[in-house]
């Protein structure tokens, strides 16, 4: 792979291609090129070499709203670490065998491949699916089983990870697995500040659910906004569920149903998630005591925190630090590309 031309000679960005084939969905597009294709001047380098190809010179999107053009030819897809699969609407029709091949090829080589939405058909027509786990976007999860019963579905979650083959389940589900590999591969700050870019929000867990019962609340006083706000500011105390109902004066059954109405997940399953965020990030920032980092993010002990980061990362802490720390700075060596963290050290 070529390197870049930095005075420290650090490795070349790693580079994520996007196959677009007719009729593909124009929101995931974008969503691919907000999260890997932007300039980021904020955080002072590119994440990634991020690239366009199609099968045609001239494609035309969804429902033919406007045809795309200029972009490379498939061929790109052999030079990428990451391919992003092509997802449309028409899933009853088959992808054609040069996308399928130029799919095949990539996972052979070690490539990560990512679909969102409906490429999970694309990456189970291909044949990398097979006995491994997947999701796909609600509407469709009958028809998917039906048609490749040998993929373990994972219904109503928005993103699975299976280490160098990544689901999203649609629409805003591919900005959560968009982020959550910005995560794996440059660490909790530098996904946040892409989440900020964004305005989009920094950490949804893959096992939250597809969609929520109520996005919108019924009554201005039963939003969790001001609950999650006052949580996060208290992370290091020994807070419970008791805890956040009390603040929103509502029993636990309440406060239960309203997390799962308004936030997709349980209170325990929330607070676990931002204690954990906050430990990737001080570690990153430089803390080096892991029982430090523990009690300041309230995970209580260092053998607690490296069972949850083991668990959500796959990475030991000393593992992390290694590869997010500020010791690692701009030369930081990205894993290869598929390849799942080892979770050792």
């Amino acid at each position: 792979m070529p390197q870049d031309s930095s005075q420290d000679g650090s490795r070349a960005p790693h580079r994520v291609v996007v196959v677009v084939d007719e009729n593909s969905n124009p929101f995931e597009l974008g969503c691919a090129t907000e999260v890997f294709g932007l300039h980021r001047p904020e955080i002072g380098r590119d994440l990634y070499d991020f690239r366009l190809c199609s099968p045609e010179p001239l494609t035309r999107m969804r429902d033919g709203f406007f045809a795309l053009t200029g972009v490379a030819g498939l061929e790109a897809a052999d030079t990428a670490e990451t391919l992003i699969v092509p997802n449309r609407p028409d899933t009853e029709v088959p992808r054609r065998p040069a996308v399928l091949d130029a799919v095949r090829r990539a996972h052979e080589r070690g490539a990560r491949l990512v679909g969102f939405c409906s490429g999970a058909f694309t990456l189970a027509e291909a044949g990398v699916l097979d006995g491994r786990r997947a999701t796909a976007h609600w509407q469709w999860a009958g028809d998917f089983r039906d048609r490749f019963p040998s993929v373990r579905l994972e219904e109503d979650v928005l993103f699975v990870d299976d280490g160098d083959i990544l689901t999203a389940a649609g629409s805003a589900a591919a900005l959560d697995l968009g982020l959550h590999i910005v995560r794996r591969d440059h660490g909790a700050e530098i996904a946040n500040s892409v989440s900020r870019r964004l305005v989009f929000a920094a950490h949804r867990d893959g096992g939250q659910r597809q969609f929520i019962e109520r996005p919108v609340p019924d009554l201005p006083d039963e939003s969790l906004a001001p609950v999650l706000a006052w949580a996060q500011e208290r992370l290091d105390a020994p807070l419970t569920v008791s805890d956040l109902a009390a603040r929103a004066a509502v029993s636990p059954a309440t406060l239960h149903r309203r997390f799962r109405a308004q936030v997709g997940t349980t209170p325990l399953a929330w607070l676990t998630g931002e204690r954990l965020a906050l430990a990737c990030r001080l570690i990153e920032r430089g803390e080096a005591r892991f029982e430090v980092v523990a009690r300041r993010s309230g995970l209580g002990t260092a053998a607690n925190l490296r069972a949850l980061m083991r668990r959500e990362t796959g990475l030991a802490p000393s593992v992390y630090r290694q590869r997010f720390g500020p010791v690692a700075g701009w030369g930081r060596r990205v894993p290869r590309a598929g390849a799942r963290p080892s979770p050792s050290a």
